[in-house]
């Protein structure tokens, strides 16, 4: 992802221009008056000191607000919230616009709403929410419209094509886009219309029409006479050079010269940008032309450039370019052989890049429309690199060492990935007690697999040390069998599971299996990463018997995101509650009586059932009860946004978040809860991320383990099954993951139920003693 085009595409702002003038400032007894902090705010944004500029923009809210000044503190706080945006600090500038709403509306200036409205929603924008960030820009543009400020509409529309992109409606952007250059150029706004302009050839070149978006970006290059050197006219040129190098790529002809003239603009746009101070512009146009070069395989001219870009990044003390230039410089250095250097430069970039990870993961959603995580490359490239550099070495206790940083390099991307997905900083709050995986259970092995494009690495550890095992299968490959597995294996009436169980178990488990047997392994424990996480392991088949036969299985999101500590049988605090009866459109679950009726013959405790299982009821329970386990059998569902995922109760759907907020508190408590059941539950099939909340929901729940099911199974087998691992762990030294694999067992010797579409989207999650 290119950050300037997250600048050109997605930080498009209502520009200075289109704002209220500002008089010159008046001699007044104050230091500075807010007329001239409104100057400097301007001033400092124009050479890309965004921290300076919310300063000022602050203080001069503040003293319009202590003269009544409504409208003016409207305009203020809408300026401070750009700048908190352009630094990446969405939180605080949805703050500042909030408290724009009742200045604007107090104004009497029928415009001040709309400039609010769309400052709102370009920060729900950012933040993801285009449904909220659509309906502001609507209201805002109605009002511009209804008010004939040509020049506020042509800005609103702008940022309303940036919407259409990334709602995937390309041609409605592109006409959108279209609209707002032309009328920008009406209204005498020539940055604006380019602006504009190189977003419509950026959405014409997403439509495969060359022709159309090479028109826009020469039309672009040469209006950039018009502009007076600035933060924009540098950004805009950044924006410019990146559309020809886009547009090279695409015509093998013209490539070199393209090439050529991207590199020309990039560095125009880094001698103005030097020229002006700017120093985080000119770290983008010195970045990005190091990467051409990068590109071009020249990689002495990119090393120096991509220096130059670093020294800019650090002296604008800007985070969120530095990262991308220190990453850079790590290929450049790989790709030179200079390993230990790479490695180095990519270690220095994670630590960089970790404090600020929130925003660059909010911002990349709108900066580049295509699939994934943006930041996910830089963990696996550093992974990939400590792995060769384990393989040069001979000292075998270095070359462990070498491993558990390339392990440590991907844990530190899914820590911060089930953070991303919850949307919540304080999801692995449980760190201080933690005890890495690894330095448990002597009978246990953790298997920790990094899927590269042409790889799957197995890094193991095993009493004896950690192990690691190179297959030569493609991430491609791997993902397509493991897609199939699962579409066959929730297909109960065929066994065509069986080909791809027995293909996964030879790709994943069949290298290990002297180890296993060395070390009489009876537990394995899966850090699953991407699609792996979709599927269950226990159902891979070895061509005589499934894993589950053979070893008890449990899976964890992370090797630091766990409590592991065996359950205390003695100390159970049972809350049992679930749904029999049909409600909300869902259909009845009859088998569940039974399964309460069995829990509570075993442990006793207090029972929500139908009409008493409401979200009042389960929050008085949880707040007055020591609840040990909590056990829910009912109707739930984990889709690919967290916000869409719930659990059934009679009058309503019980979201994570809400979970979160009922029975976070065990979190802080000296004893968290033990044991989450979640019984009926699903995911969509190939969907990662609804995998990922399935995996984390014990973490965000603030439990130890969590038992729930990756697709929604027989009434009654789930019932069985349920009852089985409850009757099993009464049994003294028999732990999480044993219990549920006796249970399995069970229900996999009944002819009833063998196939795997009934016991194996069981999951065991996190603690697994």
């Amino acid at each position: 992802m290119d950050v300037m085009l997250r600048m050109g595409l997605t930080i498009v702002v209502l520009t200075a221009a289109l704002l209220p003038a500002i008089p010159s400032p008046a001699a007044t007894p104050e230091a500075v008056s807010p007329d001239a902090h409104m100057q400097q705010g301007a001033q400092a944004f124009q050479r890309g000191m965004f921290d300076e500029a919310l300063s000022h923009w602050k203080a001069a809210a503040q003293a319009y607000e202590r003269a009544e000044q409504r409208k003016d503190q409207a305009m203020a706080l809408v300026e401070a919230a750009r700048a908190a945006q352009a630094l990446g600090q969405l939180r605080e500038a949805i703050n500042l616009l909030q408290g724009a709403v009742p200045a604007a509306e107090q104004s009497g200036d029928p415009r001040s709403p709309a400039f609010v409205l769309a400052g709102l929603a370009r920060a729900e924008s950012a933040g993801g929410n285009l449904d909220r960030a659509a309906e502001h820009f609507d209201q805002a543009l109605a009002v511009a419209r209804r008010h004939g400020s040509s020049g506020l509409a042509a800005s609103i529309l702008n940022e309303v094509g940036i919407l259409r992109i990334n709602q995937k409606r390309d041609q409605d952007a592109l006409t959108t886009f279209s609209e707002s250059a032309s009328l920008a150029q009406t209204a005498g706004l020539p940055a604006l219309a380019i602006r504009a302009g190189t977003n419509a050839a950026r959405a014409a070149l997403k439509l495969g029409r060359i022709d159309e978006a090479r028109k826009w970006t020469d039309r672009a290059f040469d209006q950039r006479r018009d502009l007076t050197p600035s933060h924009e006219t540098a950004s805009v040129l950044i924006t410019t050079g990146l559309l020809y190098r886009d547009l090279g790529a695409t015509q093998e002809q013209l490539r070199d010269p393209l090439f050529l003239k991207a590199l020309q603009i990039l560095q125009e746009a880094a001698s103005g940008a030097e020229s002006l101070g700017d120093a985080r512009t000119a770290s983008y146009a010195l970045g990005h032309a190091g990467h051409l070069y990068e590109m071009e395989h020249r990689y002495e001219d990119a090393l120096s450039l991509t220096r130059r870009a670093i020294f800019a990044a650090q002296s604008a003390s800007a985070p969120e370019s530095l990262y991308r230039w220190e990453w850079q410089a790590g290929r450049l250095l790989a790709a030179t052989g200079k390993l230990d250097e790479a490695i180095a430069a990519y270690r220095t970039a994670a630590a960089t890049l970790q404090p600020i990870r929130p925003e660059v993961a909010a911002s990349s959603q709108l900066a580049d429309t295509s699939a994934g995580e943006p930041t996910k490359p830089l963990f696996f490239e550093l992974s990939n690199l400590l792995l060769q550099r384990a393989a040069l070495t001979d000292d075998g206790k270095i070359a462990e060492d070498y491993l558990r940083g390339a392990r440590d390099a991907v844990e530190a991307f899914k820590a911060a990935e089930l953070r991303d997905y919850f949307k919540d900083e304080c999801v692995d709050a449980l760190r201080a007690r933690l005890t890495k995986l690894d330095t448990l259970a002597t009978t246990t092995a953790v298997i920790y697999p990094i899927i590269f494009p042409d790889r799957t690495e197995l890094l193991v550890s095993l009493p004896s040390g950690l192990k690691r095992v190179s297959v030569e299968v493609t991430a491609t490959r791997l993902t397509q069998e493991i897609r199939s597995f699962r579409r066959k294996l929730e297909t109960r009436t065929t066994r065509e599971y069986l080909l791809y169980a027995q293909q996964l178990y030879d790709w994943m488990l069949r290298p290990l299996e002297q180890d296993f047997a060395a070390h009489t392994i009876d537990t394995l424990v899966f850090v699953p990463d991407g699609p792996l996480r979709t599927i269950p392991m226990a159902a891979l088949h070895d061509g005589k018997q499934f894993l589950i036969k053979k070893f008890a299985v449990a899976m964890t999101p992370g090797l630091n995101l766990t409590d592991p500590r065996p359950l205390d049988r003695e100390r159970i605090k049972l809350l049992a509650s679930g749904l029999t009866e049909a409600t909300q459109g869902f259909p009845p679950l009859p088998h569940v009586k039974r399964e309460i009726q069995t829990i509570h013959s075993l442990y006793g405790g207090d029972q929500l059932m139908n009409k008493d299982f409401v979200i009042s009821g389960l929050e008085k329970e949880l707040k007055e009860q020591p609840i040990s386990v909590l056990h829910i059998a009912s109707h739930g569902r984990f889709e690919k946004d967290v916000a869409h995922s719930f659990v059934l109760t009679y009058d309503t759907k019980l979201t994570v978040e809400r979970l979160d907020q009922y029975i976070g508190l065990f979190k802080f408590r000296q004893e968290p809860l033990e044991l989450l059941i979640l019984s009926a539950c699903e995911t969509a099939v190939g969907d990662d991320r609804a995998a990922l909340g399935l995996a984390g929901v014990a973490i965000k729940a603030g439990a130890r383990s969590a038992l729930a099911t990756l697709w929604s199974i027989n009434d009654q087998a789930s019932s069985d099954l349920v009852a089985e691992f409850y009757r099993q762990l009464r049994e003294p030294g028999v732990s999480k993951a044993v219990a549920l694999q006796r249970a399995q067992v069970k229900m996999l010797s009944d002819i009833a139920y063998e196939h795997p579409a009934y016991w194996s989207p069981f999951l065991l999650l996190n603690n697994w003693l």
